[in-house]
Formats: C-alpha cells, sequence, structure tokens
C-alpha cells in the first residue's frame, strides 16, 4: 500500500521547468532514498511534498488524501515530520525544550500563565526518553547553540521523530558531517525509524545505500530510475548520469 505518492508534479521556477512529470510511489514502511547529482530537482521535490511550494501541475497525495496545497503546518497535523538541510533547531532553548515543544504539539497543549509545563511529569518522561534515544540527554540542559553540529543535526532529527509522523521526511541529513557523525547519524536514523516511513533526499552514496529499501534517481528534473539498492548500483543510465564508474 502506498502511503505517499505524486502524481505527474511539474515545477517551474520563474519559466525554467525544474521538474518534469514526477510520478513516485512511497510503500508505508518502506525507506525511499531521491538521490541525483546537483540541480536534479531533488529539494525542489521534497518542498512540494511538504507543503513548502506549489507544484504548476500535478498533484501530491498521502494517506489517499490531496495534500497538494496544504500548509506546512496542516501536514504536521497530518502526520509528516520533517527536517531540513539546514539545521532549524531553536538555538536559544536547550535540547529538552527543542524536544519537548514538538511533544506538546503533538499533544495540542499550548503553555499558559495558569500552566506550567515543567509540572506535566507524562510531558516530561517523554522527551527525556526521546533525549535518552538521541544520545543527548546528558546534554538536555545545554542550548541548542552549545552543541556540536553533529548533535544539533540529531536534536534535528528528534524533533521531526518527536511528533510521532507517519511519514518522516529528511533533506540530507548528514550534510556537512564528519566520517564520524555521519556513522552515528545513519545508525541514529536506522534505528529511530525503524517500522516508520521515510523519504530521504541525500548525496552520500554510503548513507543511501546502508539506509534506502528503494531508491529514486532524478536527473534533470525527471525520474531517470527507481528501484532496489543493488539494481540502481548496476543501472548504467544511472552510473553514466550520476554515479560515475567508481564502485559503489
Amino acid at each position: 500500500m502506498n502511503i505517499l505518492e505524486t502524481r505527474g508534479i511539474y515545477f517551474d521556477y520563474k519559466g525554467l521547468e525544474v521538474l518534469f512529470d514526477i510520478s513516485l510511489q512511497v510503500e508505508k514502511g518502506e525507506r525511499h532514498a531521491v538521490i541525483g547529482p546537483n540541480g536534479a530537482g531533488k529539494t525542489t521535490l521534497f518542498n512540494v511534498i511538504i507543503g513548502g511550494l506549489i507544484p504548476s501541475r500535478g498533484k501530491v497525495i498521502f494517506k489517499e488524501h490531496d495534500i497538494t496545497h496544504a500548509t506546512p503546518h496542516e501536514l504536521f497535523r497530518h502526520g509528516i515530520g520533517r527536517s531540513f538541510q539546514l539545521t532549524s533547531t531553536f538555538a536559544r532553548q536547550t535540547a529538552f525544550q527543542n524536544i519537548r515543544s514538538v511533544v506538546l504539539s503533538r499533544r495540542g497543549i499550548r503553555f499558559n500563565m495558569w500552566r506550567r509545563v515543567d509540572n506535566l511529569g507524562d510531558i516530561t518522561n517523554e522527551t527525556d526518553e526521546i533525549l535518552k534515544k538521541l544520545n543527548l540527554f546528558n546534554e538536555r540542559n545545554f542550548p541548542a547553540s552549545a552543541l556540536s553540529y553533529g548533535k544539533n543535526r540529531s536534536l534535528e532529527f528528534g524533533m521531526a521523530i518527536a511528533s510521532d509522523p507517519d511519514l518522516i521526511m529528511l533533506d540530507e541529513p548528514t550534510a556537512g558531517m564528519s566520517r564520524d557523525e555521519t556513522h552515528d547519524a545513519v545508525n541514529l536514523i536506522r534505528n529511530l525509524s525503524e517500522g516508520k516511513t521515510m523519504v530521504i533526499i541525500e548525496h552520500d552514496m554510503d548513507v543511501v545505500f546502508s539506509l534506502a529499501d528503494r531508491i529514486t534517481v532524478l536527473h534533470h528534473g525527471e525520474i531517470l530510475a527507481t528501484g532496489a539498492p543493488e539494481d540502481i548500483k548496476n543501472n548504467q543510465q544511472v552510473r553514466d548520469a550520476y554515479l560515475g564508474e567508481t564502485e559503489v
């Protein structure tokens, strides 16, 4: 069963066509990677799916509902969690406060002067459990701005999964990381996305082949190939367009 589909998506930017007839199917429970060279349209497609851009033609279907014109806030409430290529944590808030804000939002709880959220024990417990899974419990009271780049990315991923989404959207989650940070991030993503549906935009082929059940390759705004990792590795068109002749 497909949880997410794009049907004939076109997108143009000031008259320049960026996406051409993108029809993508993501099955429930799979990790689906979208790859391609710079300028292939990966991030544009990501932003169309999460409501940041409206396609010039086509539809985005999520859980059999047309979400083409839904806002990012509406998509959050429908069950789509996301992280971006650039870190989007709240720099002045602690790691604990960043995660807690998502947990509160998911539960529909707002802070007001008559209720101190610090006294909501179940919220605190759930937030701390997420921080432990992220290996950030020892930094729970550190502001996000004081965390290393890799830990900040982990925090952002934690914010994406704290909403308990049906679909996790990740845009280049390992961008800018060292080799060790990337290794840790892959393990974290694999563990926390177990049993969930995930779409990941990623340039690092080691990351892609470590995580993905299926891969879609974009080239010049069109789908060049979709298949299992081994099929993509052995696809000569993909090698010519993106992977090159080196061993992958």
